[in-house]
């Protein structure tokens, strides 16, 4: 199966249905009230963690996501119904960002986990809504509200207790393939693994975990040099790495100075990432070179303060150890709180005051009026009514909108944008 982790999608919540505009029209009931019912809100865009996905490789063939509408409403005070939500299925460990900020929006990370990421817009008021005690017969109802509308970028990190990191070629691979029932393709040249690889890994009957064989990591990985970025971020999610350097120094590598350079580029990555605990695999001591190198890690490892276990992927030579020593590992790991370094999961509450109006002027001339509230206001208006325009007249006034709008230097006749709508300015 081809391995996607990163892609760009784009949601849209379902559009309120529109009010009706209605009168009671019954036999021994000449003037009857107003009677037209509220639509029914548009579906919202629901994204749930799935098990039985891996990867994000259908996101590369269905792209748009788009809610169903709500009904409108209807007469004698008959409701639109509301349009279930559009549930949109994603593998664990995925991220969901708006693309064009950067914001994390949601981190699905437990199965089941359900997060609304794009509303639905409400249904719209019906002109039973509008009667009062100054306007008993209203005439005119409101239209749907728009659903929410976004690009997001979805980012895959392996959900991996543990994992291996270390050069090209030192055997991560072999590593896997003896302690798991995972198969990569291993074979003699470099790069032989360019997706992450997922095992379980058994300790004993009641105890397992999850290794990820991640890519090799080459100098500039933090920079994104080959394919650095995406090998990095599966490694964030791992509570332990297993660090796996080449004893025999076959290659003419020295295992040593592969140590300091790899942590080099974690370091860089992540501050947080370089302060996972670590095991030093010291692999293929049974080949010629080992024996020189081994007292030369067994010193490194002392001074970085990490265990070291010598293994051979090939005799299976030490495998059993590492296994036991990684799940003592991970028994004695403590989480760091998971957003710091000023990442922070997008919080409705920070939203700014909806009922806050912006005025800016645009290239041809035009000013364009911007305000959540002001921005609906436009969006559920029926334009082609007049007691509807009324209303909208008699609410830009209450903003004191006009004032603004001279403020600003606005003249007879000038252009006036808000959303999808633009008109003459008339004082």
């Amino acid at each position: 199966m081809q391995f996607i982790d990163r892609t760009t999608i784009t949601v849209k919540g379902g559009d309120g249905g529109n009010g009706k505009s209605a009168f009671r029209r019954e036999k021994f009931v000449p003037k009857g009230g107003p009677s037209g019912g509220d639509g029914g809100r548009g579906a919202d865009i629901v994204f749930v963690v799935d098990n039985n996905m891996n990867t994000l490789l259908e996101f590369r063939y269905h792209r748009k996501f788009l809610g169903q509408n709500g009904e409108n409403g209807d007469i004698k005070n008959q409701f639109g119904a509301c349009a279930p939500p559009c549930i949109v299925k994603v593998p664990p460990g995925t991220i969901v960002k708006d693309a064009k900020t950067g914001e994390v929006l949601a981190d699905m990370t437990e199965i089941g986990q359900r997060e609304i990421i794009a509303r639905g817009g409400r249904g719209g008021r019906g002109n039973a809504k509008f009667a009062s005690s100054r306007n008993k017969a209203p005439t005119f109802a409101e239209l749907g509200e728009p659903g929410e509308q976004k690009e997001l970028l979805l980012e895959m990190k392996l959900l991996a207790d543990v994992g291996l990191v270390g050069y090209p070629s030192v055997g991560k691979s072999s590593i896997i393939s003896c302690v798991s029932s995972a198969r990569p393709e291993i074979a003699e040249y470099h790069f032989t693994t360019i997706t992450p690889v997922l095992g379980v890994v058994g300790v004993d009957e009641e105890k397992s975990f999850v290794m990820a064989d991640i890519p090799g990591l080459i100098e500039g990985a933090a920079d994104g040099a080959g394919l650095g970025h995406e090998f990095l971020r599966h490694i964030e999610r791992t509570k332990v790495i297993l660090h796996v350097v080449d004893a025999s120094g076959i290659e003419g590598r020295d295992p040593v100075e592969d140590y300091r350079r790899i942590n080099h580029e974690l370091k860089r990555y992540s501050e947080k990432l370089a302060r996972r605990p670590q095991i030093l695999v010291a692999n293929k001591i049974d080949l010629p070179g080992a024996e020189e190198n081994l007292p030369r890690l067994e010193k490194l490892a002392a001074e970085e303060k990490i265990p070291m276990l010598a293994v051979s992927a090939a005799t299976q030579e030490g495998l059993r150890a590492l296994v036991e020593r990684t799940a003592e590992a991970l028994d004695a790991y403590v989480e760091e709180p998971e957003h710091e370094d000023g990442v922070k999961i997008y919080d409705a509450s920070q939203e700014e005051d909806p009922e806050r109006v912006e005025i800016k002027r645009a290239d041809d001339g035009a000013f364009v009026v911007s305000g959540k509230a002001l921005e609906k206001l436009v969006a559920m208006t029926n334009f082609g009514n007049d007691e509807a325009i009324r209303r909208f007249q008699y609410i830009w006034r209450m903003k004191g909108l006009d004032a603004k709008l001279l403020k600003r230097g606005i003249q007879e006749g000038d252009t006036v944008r808000i959303g999808a709508m633009e008109f003459e300015y008339h004082a």
